[in-house]
């Protein structure tokens, strides 16, 4: 089977394609037939050994996919061959076969194609967790979402609204603007032009937003933080500008303010019957047509480099999927 491998650290250019034997499921894992399998900006971070998570060489970048169990070892109850699945791999999806612990395979929803399960885990799930459970999103609040218009920040639009808060969009552009408005946002705001703070005054009356999704870091999570409301929260999602910022903490004071960090994987790992809560009750959302992914781009998966490419150049909207033939 072929496999998109990083053999030494470095930028995608750095990638090959080989070759490799199909693995074998132990006791506890499953492989799976990859039919499709998406980017998320940590697999542009982890083939250049950027990423909190370091995975010994070689090995295949790509964390979640969607596909058909082909085999499942012992112990392995819930699954068997030719169940179409969701898994959420860390590594490795970038691949024709993947194997995986049977833990990280979720039932591919009914009625979802695998392109659009490939796009769906880790963005949905990682944004229910961030709103729902660590920033306790209300309807009425006001919910500021920084990268509006990638597969996180599309994700926050559309469930932010689902649990009726109004959502001011930020993005780069005003095409990217236009994808987050056709998403449900009610305001927008375009960072490259405008002056973030004072926008965010006029949006709101002055009266600052209750919680921000942040999953890009760098400079605009400083006057993200001074926008929000008594008691708002900031929610620490990831940093795709690529710099780690640094807050002064009397903002927190003065405005009773928190900060929250947001670790799915973690929480997947360490709070199970809360993560599969989650995950019934994205699927519940799904089935009404309240979420609709939005896949931008396909490419085989033998163009993996040119999309990883995309991505670290950050020219995705929403998501862009690897497909298996």
């Amino acid at each position: 089977m072929k496999a998109v491998l990083c053999k030494q650290f470095g930028p995608p250019d750095s990638l090959v394609i080989e070759d490799l034997p199909s693995p074998k499921a132990g006791a506890g894992e499953a492989v799976i037939s990859v039919k499709a399998a998406s980017l998320n900006f940590p697999d542009v971070l982890i083939i250049q050994n950027k990423y909190q998570f370091k995975p010994p060489l070689p090995f295949s970048p790509g964390s979640e996919l969607a596909g058909v169990v082909k085999e499942v070892g012992e112990g392995v109850k819930g699954f068997r061959p030719g169940d179409k699945v969701i898994a959420f791999t860390t590594y490795g999806a970038f691949a024709e076969e993947v194997k995986t612990e049977a833990s990280r395979l979720v039932p591919l929803p009914e009625k979802m194609d695998f392109v659009s399960g490939a796009a769906f885990l880790l963005t949905y799930a990682t944004t229910d967790h961030a709103l729902r459970d660590r920033a306790a999103l209300a309807a009425g609040e006001t919910l500021l979402v920084l990268g509006a218009a990638g597969g996180v920040g599309l994700a926050a639009i559309e469930i932010g609204k689902v649990l009726g808060a109004r959502v001011i969009a930020c993005a780069s552009s005003e095409d990217k603007l236009a994808v987050c408005r056709s998403h449900g946002a009610d305001a927008a705001i375009n960072y490259a032009t405008e002056d973030l703070r004072e926008r965010i005054k006029v949006l709101t009356d002055g009266k600052g937003v209750d919680v921000v999704y942040d999953p890009v870091g760098g400079p605009y999570t400083e006057p993200a933080f001074r926008s929000l409301a008594w008691r708002g929260r900031h929610l620490v999602v990831g940093f795709a500008a690529g710099e780690i910022p640094k807050l002064p903490l009397n903002l927190a004071l003065l405005k009773g303010a928190s900060l929250v960090g947001v670790f799915w994987g973690d929480f997947a790992r360490r709070q199970p019957k809360e993560f599969a809560h989650s995950i019934r009750q994205l699927g519940q959302w799904y089935a009404a047509g309240k979420l609709k992914p939005h896949v931008s781009q396909t490419l085989p998966l033998e163009k993996a480099v040119e999309a990883l490419k995309l991505m670290a150049a950050r020219q995705v909207k929403g998501k862009l999927v690897l497909t298996v033939s």
